[in-house]
């Protein structure tokens, strides 16, 4: 009985070729776009739930009350995780970590073998609280010795060219000290937010950084929590909260924990509330997919309900010879997942053939491997898809009646036409979101890319000045301006713009009421030139003048901010321990954070002494011979450093990868999504034609032009769009509205963007409709005829 059954769906999808052909395209499409972002979302929603105490790991967060409202940072004092453990009997263990970026690359050498490398300082207990899986040595132990490192397999294959007699081998950090290996681990996961090469003890650090031991001074490192089973976590909030002023009477910090494994999806706090992060990527592609799949298994509905007419009699017959509507309905959900399983095959080798450029993409690494899960995932999306794709055909054609099919009688029912045109509307309306979202998407990264920052990013070169003493440092920048396509040079005390924010304690020497909160940006002479940097008051830094050296120059951001009318002239001590230095200049604001964030007050502090980093403004056109130049006198001040350098404007892109990415994805599922519904179209149109051929006949005979056949077929299609149109465009400015609520500067939505949706919805419709509605149109009216 099954195998017969099998056969007649098969033999009518074989005769059908059109029908079978569309549908399958169709659905094929939309599988694989639903499983590509399955295999995204899945890795989103995994990364850092790989550690063995995931469901018991935490971190501490501080909320820092300010004058400008509350400000969330990962940033803790180093001794507050030895002492939560101490102090807190929840706490089974703890450890303080500084963030890889701290440091940024840094220089480990063996002999005359250098290489660069990120790494991390943090506590013993490290490699025992998380699951960094340790090829060699003990986890427990591994970090008990100050003066030890434990390093990567890759970055042992990079500077021993073997894993093999390892441990107890020597490796020289910044050729300023040296650690015994002892321990090697098999790398940071692909799904893992930390991702570093190696790990030496935090003792080091705070030996390094003697203030660190300060309560009131320290914010560097993170602190991770294992706390312990049965832990209320609310209650272990409420009790932490106040923590700091414990240790310090004068911290404007609350404490408060997240899980660990949150910290990548929900990153992003406002006023002390998690409002979000990578998680409203997740959720938008999860929509995608669904928006996806539903237009496919519309096309679906459509076309199978529009075939009917072929299978009118089929179903007449059958119920005359006693087949019940049950055996109907069957029948038809059996083509439907038969249909359904060949379109998921066929979806599964396009996903193997995509895999490769949308891992570049998303810069992930996903792959298809079938397994236990994924076969249940696969079965279940199939068997949904059926479900949903088929239901509506089976129950509209199994309903039909003997009596009315044989005596030619059967008209379209009102409800079947207005669930037909209902499905039509729904797939346009997603498809014209899709276009509003593309066009919105792309405009606002090309704004970010375009946008004057406040300085000139263009040609900007960075590079570390490791293993350099302040003195040379000034010896350095001097040789660097005579190269011929150096246009200016100076120092900073860090890799880049960069956020380092503390409460400013006093201004005029008079302590201020609110923690107003303020960016340093310790800089040398030049750096405001070579940057690009506007005055809008006052006077840059000048060696000429030799108090310099305790001024600041403040942004109009800052000025606002502490309600200066007239700054120049007046004292505030921006950094705890620096004492006061007296504003001489006002530079107009700048972005040196991502246009997500408004413009925050800063002070740029002159540091000649703290040159962590050189930037150089290169000719436009001499990069090549500029970048050997300057390779060879870095060589020459840095003996054993590899040369390694940046291009500022690099720094400012990477902010927006996840916003590029975006754009370029919005733009590969949208045009499928619209490939779909023209698909589907297409069949309808074709279907529509074949119906009707009697009718067009006719109106050939008594004159009608291939003009006014093609309108009589086109009229009910564009107004369908059109109805779509109107229905979608509230929908479409409200979501992308909501989008655009993350950029602090952002693009204005105009009525441009949707007069150009709705043109490019109305042409794709047009296009898709003509060839078939022409075809009818100049088709013989006596082979439409011979059949009477």
């Amino acid at each position: 009985m099954f195998s017969n059954q099998f056969k007649l769906i098969w033999r009518r999808l074989l005769k059908d070729r059109q029908f079978t052909i569309l549908n399958l395209l169709g659905l094929s499409t939309g599988l694989a776009c639903a499983f590509l972002i399955y295999l995204w979302v899945s890795d989103e929603l995994h990364v850092d739930t790989f550690h063995r105490n995931n469901t018991h790991l935490y971190q501490v967060l501080a909320n820092q009350k300010n004058a400008d409202g509350i400000r969330t940072i990962t940033a803790t004092n180093v001794l507050l995780a030895r002492t939560l453990k101490q102090t807190m009997p929840e706490v089974e263990e703890a450890v303080s970590a500084l963030p890889p970026s701290w440091f940024g690359k840094m220089t480990l050498s063996v002999g005359t073998n250098s290489t660069m490398a990120t790494g991390t300082f943090t506590d013993p207990a490290f490699f025992t609280m998380f699951s960094w899986h340790l090829l060699q040595g003990d986890a427990g132990q591994v970090l008990t010795d100050k003066n030890s490192i434990v390093i990567s397999k890759d970055l042992a294959l990079r500077l021993f060219h073997t894993t093999n007699d390892v441990i107890g081998k020597t490796v020289d950090w910044q050729h300023e000290k040296t650690y015994a290996v002892s321990g090697i681990f098999e790398g940071t996961p692909a799904n893992s937010s930390l991702q570093f090469d190696y790990v030496l003890p935090m003792e080091n650090f705070i030996g390094t950084h003697t203030y660190e031991k300060n309560w009131g001074m320290s914010s560097d490192p993170g602190t991770f929590l294992l706390l312990k089973p049965g832990t209320d976590i609310d209650h272990f909030n409420a009790k932490i909260a106040g923590f700091m002023k414990t240790r310090y009477a004068a911290s404007n910090e609350t404490l408060i924990t997240r899980p660990y494994a949150r910290g990548y999806l929900y990153g992003r706090y406002e006023n002390g509330v998690a409002t979000g992060g990578k998680i409203e990527y997740v959720r938008l592609f999860s929509i995608i997919a669904i928006f996806i799949l539903l237009i496919a298994c519309i096309n679906f509905m459509n076309l199978s309900t529009a075939n009917a007419s072929r299978k009118i009699k089929e179903v007449g017959i059958k119920k005359v010879i006693g087949a019940g509507r049950g055996i109907l309905i069957g029948q038809y959900f059996a083509e439907s997942m038969l249909m359904t399983a060949l379109s998921m095959a066929l979806a599964l080798l396009i996903v193997r053939l995509a895999l490769p450029g949308f891992n570049a993409i998303t810069a992930k690494q996903l792959s298809l491997h079938v397994d236990g899960t994924l076969a249940l995932i696969i079965l279940a999306i199939g068997l949904v898809t059926g479900l949903v794709a088929g239901s509506y055909p089976a129950l509209y054609l199994s309903g039909f009646k003997p009596v009315a099919i044989f005596k030619s009688s059967l008209k379209t029912s009102v409800s079947a036409l207005l669930v037909r045109r209902g499905l039509v509307i729904l797939q346009f309306s997603l498809s014209f979101i899709f276009i509003v979202g593309i066009i919105i998407v792309y405009r606002q990264v090309q704004y970010i890319q375009t946008k004057d920052l406040g300085y000139n990013k263009d040609n900007l070169l960075d590079f570390p000045s490791d293993g350099i003493a302040p003195p040379q440092a000034a010896s350095l920048l001097a040789e660097m301006k005579t190269i011929p396509g150096v246009v200016n040079a100076s120092g900073m005390d860090h890799g880049s713009v960069y956020e380092f924010g503390n409460s400013v304690p006093y201004v005029d020497g008079k302590p201020t009421k609110d923690y107003l909160s303020i960016n340093n940006f310790g800089v040398n002479y030049g750096m405001i030139e070579t940057l690009g940097l506007k005055m809008a008051s006052g006077r840059s830094f000048s060696k000429e003048v030799s108090a310099d050296s305790a001024e600041i120059i403040l942004n109009e951001a800052a000025v606002a901010a502490f309600g200066l009318k007239d700054p120049l002239g007046h004292t505030m001590e921006v950094f705890y321990g620096d004492g006061p230095r007296k504003i001489v200049g006002v530079v107009k604001d700048f972005h040196f954070q991502s246009l997500h964030e408004n413009v925050k007050p800063m002070a740029l502090r002159l540091t000649p002494s703290y040159d962590n980093a050189i930037v150089t403004r290169i000719k436009s056109g001499t990069e090549k011979e500029t970048i050997a130049a300057i390779g060879l006198l870095y060589a020459k001040y840095h003996p054993g450093f590899p040369f390694e350098y940046r291009f500022l404007d690099d720094d400012f892109q990477a902010q927006y990868l996840a916003e590029k990415r975006i754009s370029v994805l919005s733009r590969y599922f949208g045009g499928l999504a619209i490939l779909i519904s023209c698909l589907g179209l297409f069949g309808l149109v074709a279907f529509t034609a074949e119906r009707r051929f009697k009718e067009i006949g006719i109106r050939k005979v008594l004159g009608a032009t291939a003009g006014s056949i093609i309108l009589l077929l086109s009229r009910d299609f564009l107004r369908l769009v059109g109805i779509a149109i109107l229905l979608a465009f509230p929908l479409a400015w409200w979501a992308m509205d909501q989008w655009l609520q993350g950029f602090a500067y952002r693009i204005r939505v105009g009525s441009d963007i949707f007069l150009i949706a709705a043109a490019s919805i109305l042409l794709l419709t047009v296009a898709t409709i003509s060839f078939q509605s022409l075809k009818a149109a100049l088709s013989n009216p006596v082979d439409r005829l011979r059949s009477e």
